[in-house]
């Protein structure tokens, strides 16, 4: 009987793991052929399209090498200001979502549920609700075609607060008392106690926070104008027109744009694993 026991849950562990291959294959097939075509030259593309072969006599890294040429500077250009953005606006995101979630899961005082229920119902709110009373805000602060622009309206994600929230909420309040009968003021007691039991969340945020930055079309597209502020996806997008594709930057472009965010996910993977499974599930 043990022995049939461990015979089917080897089995299962065996039918999870070929299932999860399949899904990741799934995941990584799109890249894989985006991989390929970006080794091809433009009138290949143009030809035979994307497809899973390999030629290796095709293959030449010369779209690569027009991304770093005189021809291409803008692309390096969209990639510096997308860098900018994006390191601006995770840092400010984790910073003053930090501050406010824990406040809201630390301190009692009059009104902090209709805060957090304000939070809440942020995060209900669909983001094309708020583009025109947005914009109309960024025109009295005389901010459009500014990066700061960009970066104010979402400098403090209700998500980020309410994830912050939910984990300040399962840290132990002892250790927090310890320290002010120590003498430690509020800012000292956050900064040297809690800060540091707060690292999973903080990891977590910071690739979903990342994530979000980079990858942020549709509001970059309505305030910045000029092509020298465009960030990397606005750039992109500009190469798609009705009279022609940019193929060269296109496709090798895209690749180069995968690069920051999987070194981000490979410096904060274990923080973020352990800030999706314990933070998000307390309180």
């Amino acid at each position: 009987m043990a022995l049939s026991m461990k015979h089917s849950q080897k089995l299962q562990k065996t039918g999870l793991f070929l299932f999860f291959l399949v899904i990741a294959g799934l995941a990584i097939f799109p890249f894989y052929c985006l991989m390929l075509a970006s080794f091809k030259p433009t009138t290949e593309l143009l030809r035979a399209g994307l497809n899973v072969k390999y030629q290796s006599e095709l293959m030449t890294i010369i779209n690569y090498k027009f991304l770093f040429s005189a021809d291409g500077h803008r692309y390096l250009l969209w990639y510096r200001n997308s860098l900018v953005v994006t390191l601006l606006q995770t840092v400010g995101a984790l910073f003053f979502a930090s501050f406010v979630g824990y406040g809201l899961a630390i301190y009692k005082f009059r009104g902090r549920d209709l805060l957090f229920g304000l939070v809440l119902f942020t995060m209900m709110v669909p983001i094309e609700i708020l583009l025109l009373p947005l914009y109309k805000l960024m025109i009295l602060f005389k901010l459009i075609n500014t990066y700061w622009g960009v970066l104010l309206p979402f400098i403090v994600p209700p998500f980020a607060i309410f994830f912050f929230r939910q984990y300040a909420l399962g840290m132990p309040k002892d250790l927090l008392d310890a320290a002010r009968i120590d003498g430690c003021t509020e800012l000292g007691s956050y900064f040297r106690v809690m800060l540091p039991l707060m690292m999973p969340a903080f990891g977590a945020m910071a690739i979903l926070q990342a994530l979000f930055s980079w990858n942020n079309l549709l509001w970059p597209l309505i305030v910045l104008r000029t092509p020298e502020m465009f960030t990397l996806p606005m750039g992109m997008a500009s190469l798609l027109t009705p009279y022609g594709n940019n193929y060269m930057i296109l496709m090798s472009g895209a690749v180069l744009a995968v690069l920051p965010l999987l070194i981000i996910f490979l410096l904060f993977q274990k923080t973020f694993i352990a800030g999706l499974t314990i933070g998000a599930v307390k309180g």
